[in-house]
Parts: structure tokens; C-alpha cells; sequence
């Protein structure tokens, strides 16, 4: 811990602010400690420092038992809409942020999850069980390996220490890293309670830290309402596109920088299906795979409105309805370049032709778009390997000749494009059953190779890894019986 964090983790910055946004608090001590797994190429963005051996104390530090004297950890305050509902005390109930590292032009926070209980826990024990952290803890670096903005995950602490869920289970902590923790719901927070002043006191910071050239300008307020929607936009573009599915939507997840953040009930596609519902909670499927862009215009209007004790309802208005095409551009630009084709006008039926054939078909998702990239453009050529993915082999034969007139017109080289495409379609993402199998072998057989063999594929998902070439083929059929839900 000497080595690699005493030296330069301080309070984080947002203790700046005054404390009705936070609280104090200290982790409770974890019996029996044992870190699982530690991300050194997180831990590179934090110190250069970082020998091949991790000194002895490390544990201590990373699971909350040992903290530097000159931080103070604490928990953030917030609100949020949860399914549609206004919670007006919500919080940080199972996070402590510890405290922030700058380090070569960019400040980190790190936060504990599943250190124990907060002034917000809501008489729950404030942990966090081993299998969501596993989760959590693959996914965050998945996300990153794919190119999609999200929080990431320096370490993962297990023990034998009991919790008690739907079963006994055991806790873990993960250590979280992240510029910022802010979300929708912190703005929330203050302006249902009328406080205007604390509204203006947090867009300041939030600009002030993540904006700054916004300062000087007698707009700040509403350019960075639009700074929040692009990125959020951007987001769901990138989600959409890549098959992910956060499961959780409410506003206090909604990360104020445009960040993936709290990994709870996710899950990528296996076949294509736009109604998937990967939360077991979520019965009416508010947060269904394509329910997702709407809703996050949905809860970016929640934003808005938090905000108009800086901004003007027209103001907030006029930000707003800027999404829709943002969303939309980000979203063609992204499929456009997995089909490895110009986005012209031809773009957008050629796009939602496959959707369709794709969803009546129950294609595998991950899998067409890696294997598209070996398509052959000339007139006579069948593509048996891709059109035998398909039940309806006229239904693909159709879209094919599409697809070859559009490369033709755009003068698309097959080797060309085949690599451009195969570094924007993963061959490997963090599906249910992967986890699960990592889940497995840890808490029933002390065993985290697993975890380490995932997280070598996952960090780079669009090499081939030959190797492991049994982890990119569709997932077996038990797989269909994973239930997870916001306990999880």
C-alpha cells in the first residue's frame, strides 16, 4: 500500500463541497480477506509504481481494513427515479469513496463497494456477495476492452464472511476507479428539496472539475446540459450497437460523464432479440435492450429538469430535443462501421433489413457480426458459412444482395474491409454463462483462473486468441436458465 497509494491518494475532491452532500464514514473491517484478483492495467492509470510482486499489505488497503491517515472516506448523497418512481433518499448505501489520485494529467477516485454500511444503507449491511462482484468486477474491464466509456475495476476482495440474500453467501469488495461518481440523481436530490443554491453550488463543481472550458461562459449551465446529453447519447449508441443491456436505468446510474456505471443485472445478447430483458425484476420490461435509448432521454428530461434552478424550461427544452439526433447519428455511425460500409442514405434500411432478419431468425449476435467481416462481395458468391446461421436462408439471400450492392457502389476491397470490421466487432464479450462458469469455480473451488483467464480475453476482445476459441461459440444450452436480478 506504501508503495503504491500512500504516497498519492488524497480526499477526493468532491469533499470539497460542503458535507449535506456527503457523509463521513469508515469501512467495517472484512474478517478473513483474501484478494481474488488485481487489474494491473487499471492499477497503470493510478501509479507507476506497481512491481510485479504487490506488497503484502495490499489487501488491507483494498478491501477498506487499512486506509492512508490523510483521507477521508465518505459517502455520497443522492435521489433518483427507480422503475419510473422518485426515491427522495437514496445515497451511496453499499460504496465509500476513499479518496481521489492524480496522476500524468488525470484524477481518479476510488471507491470501495461492499464495505460496509452508510449513513444511506436503509438498515441494510452495506456488502456486497461474491457473484455480483465477480460481475461487476469482469464487466467493468469488458466494457473498457470493447471502447465503451464506463467506470473500471482495480481489485476484487473475497471472504468467508457470511451475508445473507435470497441464500447465505460469502462478501467480496471490489475497488472501484472512476473520474467521477456524480450521477443524475445527485442534482435530484437537492432540487426536490427546493434547494436551488446546491444545484448551482454541484453544476459549479461538476463544471468546474470535468468542464472547464465551459467556466468563462455566460452559457456554462446549458452547455454542459448539452455536454451530458451528447455523452449520454454516445453511450446508448454504443450499448445498441455492441448488444449490451444494462438492466438498471435509474436515474442514480446514470453516470453525469457519460460513464457505464454499477453493474448489477447486465447482459449481452446471445440471439438477437431487441425485447431481451436481462433483469428477472424488470416484469414490464421498462429497461428492456431497446427500451434503452428512450428511457435515457427519459431520465436526461429528469436531468433537465433538476437543473432549471440554473437554466431556463426553454433552455432545457431546446437541450433536450437535440438527443434524438445524436443518438441516432452515433448509433448509424457505429453500425455502419461493424457492416464496414459508408454511412450514406443506404445506410439505415440496409441496417434495420439485418435487425429484422437477425431477430426472426434468432441469429447470434456477437457471432454474425465477427463472422460478416469474411464475406465475400462477389456476384456469385453464397456466404454458406453466414447463411447457414440463418433458418431462413431466402430471407439472408436478400439482404446479402443488398449488402453486395452496397459495397460494390462504395468500391469496398473484401480484405480490406474484413479487418476493419473485425476490429470493431468483438469476437469476445462477457456473456452470462462465462461469468457464471467464473462465479462457480471461485466460490464452490477457491479457484480464480477463471476470472484471470477472462480477463485476459476480455481486455482485448477483438484479437483471436486461437487458444480460446471455445469461449467465442454460442452458449450452451443451460445457459438459457441464469436468472439474475437487482440482487445479484
Amino acid at each position: 500500500m506504501q508503495n503504491l497509494f500512500r504516497n498519492s491518494l488524497r480526499s477526493s475532491n468532491f469533499t470539497r463541497l460542503p458535507e449535506k452532500f456527503y457523509s463521513h464514514v469508515k469501512p467495517t473491517p472484512l474478517t478473513d480477506a483474501k484478494l481474488l484478483h488485481f487489474n494491473r492495467s487499471a492499477a497503470k492509470l493510478i501509479s507507476r509504481k506497481l512491481d510485479e510482486t504487490l506488497p503484502s499489505e495490499i489487501t488491507k488497503f483494498l478491501c477498506g481494513n487499512s486506509l492512508p491517515d490523510n483521507v477521508q472516506p465518505i459517502a455520497m448523497a443522492y435521489a433518483g427515479h427507480q422503475f419510473g418512481h422518485y426515491v427522495p433518499q437514496l445515497g451511496d448505501g453499499r460504496a465509500i469513496l476513499l479518496g481521489g489520485i492524480a496522476h500524468e494529467d488525470q484524477y481518479w477516485e476510488l471507491q470501495l463497494k461492499g464495505a460496509g454500511p452508510t449513513i444511506y444503507s436503509r438498515n441494510s449491511d452495506g456488502r456486497a456477495v461474491l457473484r455480483s462482484s465477480i460481475r461487476e468486477y469482469l464487466c467493468s474491464e469488458a466494457m473498457h476492452g470493447l471502447g465503451i466509456p464506463t467506470t473500471r475495476a482495480l481489485s476484487l476482495v473475497g471472504s468467508s464472511h457470511p451475508v445473507y440474500r435470497e441464500t447465505v453467501e460469502t462478501a467480496a469488495v471490489v475497488m472501484r476507479m472512476s473520474p467521477s461518481f456524480i450521477r443524475f440523481g445527485s442534482f435530484e436530490y437537492f432540487f426536490y428539496r427546493g434547494q436551488a443554491d446546491e444545484v448551482r453550488t454541484l453544476a459549479d463543481y461538476v463544471i468546474a472539475q470535468h468542464y472547464p472550458e465551459l467556466i468563462d461562459r455566460a452559457d456554462k449551465y446549458s452547455s454542459f446540459l448539452h455536454q451530458v446529453i451528447i455523452s449520454t447519447a454516445k453511450l446508448m449508441a454504443h450499448w445498441q450497437a455492441v448488444g449490451f443491456a444494462h438492466g438498471v436505468m435509474n436515474t442514480d446510474n446514470m453516470s453525469i460523464l457519460g460513464l457505464t456505471l454499477d453493474y448489477g443485472p447486465f447482459g449481452f445478447l446471445d440471439n438477437y432479440n431487441p425485447q431481451f430483458i436481462c433483469n428477472h425484476t424488470d416484469r414490464a420490461g421498462r429497461y428492456a435492450f431497446d427500451q434503452q435509448p428512450d428511457v435515457a432521454a427519459w431520465n436526461l428530461t429528469r436531468l433537465a429538469q433538476a437543473l432549471t434552478p440554473v437554466i431556463s424550461i426553454e433552455e432545457a427544452k431546446a437541450a433536450l430535443s437535440t438527443y434524438p439526433a445524436q443518438f441516432a447519428s452515433a448509433y448509424i455511425n457505429l453500425m455502419c462501421a461493424k457492416l464496414g460500409i459508408n454511412a450514406d442514405k443506404s445506410a439505415v434500411p440496409l441496417i434495420m433489413q439485418l435487425l429484422d432478419i437477425l431477430k426472426e431468425n434468432q441469429v447470434d449476435y456477437t457471432i454474425f457480426m465477427r463472422q460478416l467481416a469474411h464475406f465475400n462481395s462477389m456476384p456469385e458468391a453464397i456466404n454458406e458459412a453466414i447463411r447457414d446461421l440463418f433458418v431462413d436462408r431466402a430471407a439472408f439471400d436478400s439482404w446479402a444482395n443488398s449488402y453486395k450492392f452496397t459495397l460494390q457502389t462504395q468500391h469496398s476491397v473484401d480484405a480490406v474491409r474484413a479487418a476493419q470490421m473485425n476490429r470493431t466487432n468483438p469476437k469476445y464479450i462477457l456473456r452470462n454463462y462465462l461469468a457464471e462458469n467464473a462465479i462457480v469455480a471461485a466460490r464452490d473451488h477457491d479457484d480464480t483462473s477463471e476470472i484471470d483467464r477472462l480477463m485476459h480475453l476480455l481486455q482485448s476482445p477483438y484479437d483471436e486468441h486461437p487458444e480460446y476459441e471455445a469461449y467465442a461459440a454460442a452458449p450452451p444450452d443451460w445457459a438459457q436458465h441464469i436468472s439474475v436480478s437487482c440482487s445479484s
